[in-house]
């Protein structure tokens, strides 16, 4: 009875210790290569030249992309003395 109980005891210690490994191992790693940022693609500004994120643009309805307002209001006027 007494060597039941040991092999018992035993055979739970093997089945806790194999339990336990597998968690680690599918824990995730700390040192893990970090996600890389969304590759965004770059316009250029009809009115200054600057390249800059497409999502920042400033677009008229004939596709010509700019910066900011400013350029785009400046490009648009027919005083500019670019």
């Amino acid at each position: 009875m007494k060597i039941l109980l040991w092999v018992l005891v035993a055979a739970a210690i093997v089945i806790w210790l194999t339990h336990a490994k597998k968690q680690r191992v599918q824990a995730p790693r700390d040192n893990a290569e970090p996600a890389r940022p969304a590759v965004e693609s770059m316009l250029r500004c009809a009115h200054c030249g600057t390249y800059f994120p497409a999502s920042e643009a400033v677009t008229l309805p004939s596709g010509i992309h700019f910066c900011c307002e400013e350029h785009r209001l400046r490009h648009s006027s027919p005083d500019t003395a670019a």
